[in-house]
């Protein structure tokens, strides 16, 4: 084993990437088609790859988890080697990636929360979007509870997390069985007393972050009503130049206020509440449990941008989701940006406190920008970080860097700790696995939930298959 770094240029570069999500898959990608010899892992705490696009996408969005599809004919290649059921932090410190590599890229997303400081958010029946997300989209790290007996619901957010929080509520859990919730979601779901699901939204229709596709998909949920108030829509200077200048605008505020002029016959059994120009002031309690949120309505100034007018409402809910956003997590060994939630960086390259680039440290992802853009915005993203990286890794002078660069040594470390390292092929096998679930139901997959049961399906599934191929293949 050496002990010194390895100064010949004739080794492949190694780079780790710690997330494998969108993000980090697609920063793999890129550097791989760099013009360096390189070598590349890929770290996911979760035994399951793909990050969000598994865990915080709404299992009623299949088009969206397409997205899937394309991440793994990338992970199938063969030339990025996925190392799962890694946390980086605990199974593997930033002092261990820089034994074992010579440049690490951090990808690890924004799964929190963001803080929301309204009196009453610590009471019972408060909960934030990320972890109701978690819930119905089957974390391994979350509990598989989830109180629903709330009849009257707030949300509070005015994006299409809100949005997806909101029609999960009020949708009929019998319409969510050709998706791929797990069986405890559905039977949460179909258990639940909500009939009624307010979103709140601070600023005026045209202000809103919902995609025209998100909005209108609204408009055909089964056995419920969406519901508008006319005397909720306010244009101003600002909101007709956000019209005027964005076609997506456009569409969302067309949709709504076609919704103002249609009376629907009353005989859906559910209602979902859209209120603009409501401001959360406080949520209320008794007994340490929501019992209902005041809201203060407010008014355009002009730019697009509200005030208050003093006229509160008082709402009869006994749950508030809130779904402000989500925050990046602080990482082990390297600096973070406690008020934006990322990595301090310049362009993808990690700063010191004292503003100097970490060497051989990068970021890409939200938690190097925020938790904001599309797939197409991380992309875009991944590029900037990995041409930083090449040209760090290709100046003058450059040197390799890691002092273990075998690509088994983190392997083998890795195992002498007990960390159950999962790899490409047992995510093939526990997606397989997934998939037989949900065929006799007519479902693409029906998921596994639990870390220990992900772990052992995949283990098992290939110790059979082996012991088939050793034995004959006799049963």
């Amino acid at each position: 084993m050496s002990t010194q770094p390895s100064a010949s240029p004739q080794r492949p570069l190694r780079v780790a990437v710690v997330g494998a999500g969108p993000a980090g898959i697609y920063a793999a990608d890129i550097l791989s088609k760099a013009d360096v010899d390189v070598s590349i892992d890929l770290f996911e705490r979760l035994p399951a790859p793909f990050g969000l696009v598994r865990y915080g996408v709404a299992p009623d969005h299949p088009r969206i988890k397409q997205i899937v599809v394309a991440l793994q004919k990338v992970l199938s290649r063969g030339d990025i080697r996925l190392l799962s059921n890694v946390d980086y932090g605990t199974d593997l410190t930033l002092e261990d990636v820089r034994r074992f590599y010579d440049a690490v890229i951090f990808s690890t997303g924004a799964i929190r929360d963001a803080p929301l400081p309204l009196p009453g958010v610590d009471l019972e029946g408060c909960f934030g979007a990320a972890d109701f997300v978690s819930w119905y989209d089957g974390h391994p790290d979350h509990p598989r509870e989830w109180p629903l007996d709330a009849t009257s619901i707030a949300v509070l957010g005015a994006g299409n997390v809100a949005l997806d929080v909101a029609r999960m509520l009020v949708k009929h859990a019998d319409d969510l069985l050709p998706t791929e919730i797990p069986q405890n979601v559905y039977d949460g779901l179909r258990a639940s007393k909500a009939t009624d699901v307010h979103v709140f939204a601070r600023r005026g229709p045209a202000q809103v972050k919902f995609s025209p596709l998100e909005l209108r998909e609204l408009g055909h949920v089964r056995d419920v009503d969406v519901i508008v108030h006319p005397e909720d829509f306010e244009f101003d200077e600002g909101s007709m130049a956000a019209i005027q200048g964005s076609n997506q605008t456009k569409q969302v505020v067309k949709t709504l206020t076609d919704w103002t002029l249609k009376e629907g016959d009353g005989t859906a059994s559910r209602r979902l509440h859209l209120h603009f120009l409501h401001a959360p002031k406080e949520v209320v309690g008794a007994d340490g449990r929501v019992t209902g949120l005041r809201t203060e309505r407010t008014r355009l100034t002009g730019d697009g941008t509200v005030e208050g007018t003093g006229e509160v409402h008082d709402w009869d809910v006994q749950a508030v989701y809130r779904a402000v956003g989500y925050f990046g997590s602080p990482l082990p060994g390297l600096p973070f940006d406690d008020l934006a939630g990322v990595i301090p960086n310049q362009e993808g390259r990690v700063l010191t406190p004292e503003g100097e680039h970490l060497a051989g440290v990068y970021a890409t992802g939200w938690i190097k920008r925020g938790p904001v853009g599309l797939i197409g915005h991380t992309k875009s993203d991944a590029t900037e970080t990995i041409r930083h990286l090449v040209e760090d890794v290709t100046a003058e002078g450059a040197q390799r860097s890691a002092t273990d660069p075998d690509p088994d040594a983190v392997v083998d470390f890795l195992r002498g700790r007990d960390v159950d390292v999962l790899t490409w092929t047992e995510w093939e096998v526990l997606d397989a696995y997934e998939r037989l679930l949900g065929a006799p139901h007519g479902r693409e997959r029906i998921k596994v939930v639990s870390r220990e049961d992900m772990v052992r399906y995949s283990r098992e599934a290939i110790a059979a298959a082996h012991d088939a191929s050793v034995g004959g293949g006799g049963a």
